[in-house]
């Protein structure tokens, strides 16, 4: 045999495309190894590891000249992961030597995983797109390495073996192993990881914000709490996650698939079945934020999918790192163009913000002054452009917890409870929206939506009117009510829009009704 081919894969985004790995012996020639197929450093310097490997494994391969292409040749190969099909695909070149493998083997299998130098496979990223794009290709089974195989093995229709040794894989393919596929119980495994740490009655007092908290998940608004330091935005936030609906199977693969990629997933943490809370520091870079560099991998907008991205003292953020949440929050995915090439991450998240009402944090605090004078408050009040609060819909003030609440046994209602009534608002928005791609809850409503599922009686377009001319509000905060009016109609379960659900919708416009002056 002078010529073996050996299925892989390539990470690509957050998913993965198919490669080839032909390894060819040539009957002259000096000898040498040659890699082609556009393989980057970590790529290139696998030839090093793997012949080690191979070597460390007590097997041979033909003392001849060796090209090894990785097909197709215009998709950049990136990181370690191709070592172990280019190793095994340089040892079935020499098969009378290493032992027969079973009839067929490597046309039924994908192999993926980084070589130590004694033989033993590490741990790669990007495992889970990498086992769904071989199902998908037709694959039979996956080679990855143990510490990845529950991770791999979440994906139905195809065997995962973790495997511990180049040794291991070829004994696999030449039917002289025992070791067995990785067996899951998908739903035992799913439903044992859907634990939340925290509740949201553990935080005392803050009723308006938790309604209001509660209102923005329910209709998967943006929200944006003001407050001074230590009344709980935080903790507030940091209980979001567990008010939103249960995440559904698919919902926790995909969110799976980002952080592989990532490389967030390890053996304990295989699987995410828990919406992802991310609270990026603001000092962090555009890059960090957004994704990208120059092998552009998955941002915070990204790892966030599908659940909360909290972003704490929001005027200290730049404002240049604040404007480019507006494609996620517009579009529901990230684009980064590279010379690598063109990568898009999904990126569906609530958006979720805290800042001080001034730069000291005192700005209307009954037992603390305000040493900030309107010039600074104004100034602050601008490092968020407008363009961002467009598509913030609820601002909401955070007061100071007194005393006797803080004292108080419980915090209210449980997330458990609060959660039902949101995935019932949300299904109640599913089937409303089902004819209209794209638009899962009433915050996605453009304005052709807004005119068709938002219609107010006589009585509560007075009070509307009335709002907007005495309270000064703009003409963007017009549709942010009604959308958040319909949330609170569906909260309620109420076919149409009330007088009552106006009026609370006009109470979470903090900033438009210019409370800070």
């Amino acid at each position: 045999m002078s010529l073996t081919c050996v299925f892989s894969g390539a990470v690509h985004g957050v998913n993965a495309v198919p490669v080839e790995v032909e390894v060819n012996a040539a009957d002259s020639g000096n000898i040498d190894i040659k890699l082609v197929g556009l393989p980057d450093a970590a790529v290139r310097e696998s030839i090093d590891r793997v012949v080690t490997a191979i070597k460390n494994s007590g097997f041979r391969w033909p003392n001849k000249p060796i090209t090894i292409n990785l097909a197709p040749a215009d998709i950049r190969k990136e990181g370690p992961s191709f070592d172990l099909a280019i190793a095994v695909g340089m040892i079935c070149l020499a098969q009378e030597q290493n032992g027969a493998l079973k009839e067929g083997a490597l046309e039924k299998c994908s192999m993926a995983g980084e070589l130590a130098l004694d033989g033993r496979i590490r741990p790669i990223k990007g495992v889970l797109p990498l086992t769904l794009q071989a199902k998908q290709q037709g694959l039979k089974a996956i080679f990855v390495p143990r510490e990845n195989a529950v991770e791999a093995s979440i994906v139905e229709g195809i065997y995962v073996y973790g495997i511990e040794t180049l040794r291991d894989a070829y004994d696999l393919l030449s039917g002289e192993s025992s070791i067995k596929p990785q067996r899951l119980d998908r739903e035992v495994f799913f439903r044992s990881r859907q634990n939340y740490l925290i509740d949201f009655n553990e935080v005392k007092g803050q009723a308006h914000a938790k309604r209001a908290l509660e209102v923005a998940m329910a209709g998967g608004h943006n929200i944006l709490m003001l407050g001074s330091p230590g009344t709980g935005k935080s903790m507030l936030a940091k209980r979001l996650a567990t008010i939103l609906p249960t995440m559904t199977e698919e919902e926790a693969i995909e969110t799976t698939k980002i952080h592989s990629v990532a490389g967030l997933v390890d053996a304990k943490n295989s699987f995410l079945a828990t919406r992802p809370f991310r609270s990026p520091h603001h000092t962090i870079s555009d890059v960090g934020l957004l994704g990208g560099s120059s092998h552009p991998s998955p941002g915070e907008v990204s790892l966030a999918h599908n659940g909360i991205l909290f972003l704490d003292e929001l005027p200290e953020f730049r404002r240049s790192t604040l404007e480019v949440l507006r494609q996620p929050l517009e579009d529901g995915q990230v684009t980064i163009s590279r010379a690598a090439g063109k990568f898009t991450f999904p990126s569906r998240f609530s958006l979720v913000a805290a800042m001080n009402p001034c730069p000291c944090g005192y700005l209307g605090d009954p037992a603390r002054e305000c040493r900030c004078s309107p010039n600074q408050i104004e100034k602050y009040r601008q490092r968020i452009s407008g363009p961002l609060l467009d598509r913030i819909d609820l601002h909401v003030d955070v007061p100071a917890v007194d005393y006797k609440e803080l004292r108080a046994e419980t915090g209210g209602e449980s997330s458990e409870v609060i959660r039902e009534r949101v995935e019932e608002a949300r299904q109640v928005q599913l089937a409303r929206f089902i004819s209209h791609p794209g638009v899962i809850a009433n915050a996605d409503m453009g304005t052709r939506l807004v005119t068709e599922f938002c219609q107010l009686d006589r009585h509560s377009e007075r009070t509307l009117e009335q709002a907007m001319d005495s309270l000064n509000f703009s003409a963007r905060a017009y549709d942010r009510i009604l959308k958040v009016a319909r949330t609170l109609s569906d909260l309620e379960g109420t076919r149409d829009i009330q007088e009552v659900h106006v009026l609370e919708a006009i109470q979470y416009r903090t900033l438009d009704r210019n409370l800070w002056v």
